[in-house]
């Protein structure tokens, strides 16, 4: 629907004329995607318990499209706007909009920081039946790449007592593991365990490797 309202109402833009608001249009564009929107944002979650990040991202990929367009033609359809210009400089706003933001949020999603890892669910040989009396979950965790825990044994990376690692998925095989195990990028970790010992499971994978220190000169 919304790509057949733009086709349609992008009939009614000639794109000769959008190069006369094209100043206009980026200034606008620019107080719109930095300024009102995240406002807007800021505002409406002010009390919300997301994190300033969070808010960042999603000031950056709002909602946009059709609907400012199809305002824009209210004054157009009642003379109000008979060279085009508040319809032509709406329509640059939005494609501004769209084309810059919409073609940048993975990288906008990594510079804030909350950018997630694609991970195919898959059908694992082990089925966890959960109940009210047991504290616990089977639930997998991605090992990022960069993590400090690549390339180590499982025993020597003090994970959780409380936490069972019971199968590692590595690409299309499955991995029974021991202590012995060496962990590495992309794996997917299948842990039992209760929501704290499975949180501190999380935050020991997302570690990020250290960077060696150069050594200095004798």
């Amino acid at each position: 629907m919304q790509i057949f309202m733009f086709f349609t109402l992008g009939l009614l833009v000639f794109p000769s004329e959008l190069a006369a608001v094209a100043g206009q249009g980026l200034f606008l564009s620019l107080v719109v995607m930095l300024v009102s929107r995240p406002a807007a944002v800021f505002l409406s979650l002010l009390f919300s318990r997301l994190a300033i990040r969070e808010k960042h991202l999603i000031s950056w990929v709002g909602l946009r499209g059709s609907v400012p367009i199809v305002l824009a033609t209210f004054p157009l359809l009642a003379g109000l706007d008979a060279n085009h210009s508040i319809f032509n400089l709406i329509f640059f706003t939005v494609l501004t909009s769209v084309l810059f933001q919409g073609t940048t949020i993975p990288p906008f999603a990594r510079l804030t920081g909350v950018d997630e890892p694609f991970i195919k669910h898959r059908r694992y040989p082990i089925d966890f039946e959960k109940s009210e009396e047991l504290d616990m979950q089977l639930v997998d965790l991605f090992v990022p790449y960069g993590s400090a825990v690549a390339g180590e044994p499982i025993l020597n990376l003090g994970f959780p007592k409380e936490s069972l690692i019971t199968l590692i998925s590595r690409g299309e095989k499955y991995i029974m593991p021991s202590g012995a195990t060496v962990l590495q990028e992309g794996d997917v970790l299948l842990i039992l365990g209760n929501r704290e010992s499975l949180a501190a499971a999380q935050a020991l994978l997302e570690k990020p490797k250290e960077k060696p220190k150069p050594s200095s000169a004798a």
